[in-house]
């Protein structure tokens, strides 16, 4: 039986993530999962494939509020409902009215965002030494994923590079970890869901993943970036592992890239929750 091991959300693309003990499972996702993005004056999302110090943003969801920190730079926040952030004097920010609707690119993909206005931006081109802005997803805009993996299923994301989760099995990492001289934290992969009971690599062959009425399916291989590279404490990179590693034995010609974890959508029952310690079933792989 395959066991939720652990539930991980990244509610700002690129910045650190918040480890849960349960998650609401919308059609897009884990809730709040990327719902907010920076991005360039121009629109252009930015992660730490470009800026790894983007890891040294860490984020809270308390109060209504979504709260970015980082040593040295005081506190944002931003509420999580009204769309907007203000002025973060003191170090804390207040409320202020909503931000306008813009549009943004993720890879190849543009969307409508809502901008998070002056405060958000200037606390994070302060922060990183280049102009930036803070948005959200625009609530009224629904991003698909790629038909060409999730076939007949219209899948819904955020700000994730293409689809709704990044499933990991803790014996994955062990194997991975037992070709390294250094072994790594989880956290390079920055999956959403961390699953036990499963042999090496064994997510690459799940069927159907069911929890009650909720249903996951895998759809693509994780093709994994530099960003594997980045010490997700410091924001610093320290050399070619894992990928190089990675290379020699997890090499997808198809995708001309080496793959780590699984891409999963949802498939039917947005609304129900996940939690650290349930047991998931997994139907026939359908390859």
């Amino acid at each position: 039986m395959i066991r939720l091991a652990a539930l991980n959300i990244y509610p700002v693309k690129s910045c650190r993530g918040i480890a849960l003990g349960s998650a609401l499972v919308t059609a897009a996702g884990l809730e709040h999962d990327r719902e907010w993005m920076i991005v360039t004056p121009a629109g252009r999302f930015l992660t730490q494939r470009e800026e790894p110090r983007l890891a040294r943003i860490a984020v809270a969801l308390e109060e209504g509020a979504l709260v970015l920190s980082a040593d040295g730079a005081g506190q944002l926040r931003v509420p999580v409902h009204a769309g907007a952030s203000s002025s973060p004097g003191g170090g804390t920010a207040e409320s202020s009215p909503p931000g306008r609707s813009i549009e943004v690119t993720v890879w190849h993909d543009h969307c409508l965002a809502i901008d998070e206005g002056a405060a958000a931006a200037d606390w994070l081109s302060t922060l990183l030494g280049q102009p930036l802005r803070l948005v959200r997803l625009d609530p009224t805009q629904d991003r698909v994923s790629d038909r060409a993996w999730t076939g007949e299923v219209e899948a819904l994301t955020r700000f994730s590079d293409g689809f709704a989760l990044l499933a990991i099995s803790t014996a994955s990492l062990a194997n991975l970890n037992g070709r390294l001289a250094e072994p790594l934290p989880m956290n390079r992969f920055r999956p959403n869901l961390v699953l036990e009971g499963l042999p090496p690599y064994g997510e690459d062959e799940l069927g159907d993943l069911l929890a009650g009425d909720l249903r996951l399916r895998r759809v693509k291989p994780c093709t994994r970036c530099i960003i594997t590279t980045t010490d997700q404490q410091s924001g610093t990179r320290r050399d070619e592992e894992p990928i190089r590693t990675l290379k020699s034995y997890r090499w997808n010609p198809a995708l001309k890239g080496v793959t780590f974890g699984q891409n999963l959508i949802v498939v039917a029952g947005a609304g129900g929750r996940l939690e650290v310690g349930m047991e998931l079933q997994s139907l026939i792989s359908p390859t």
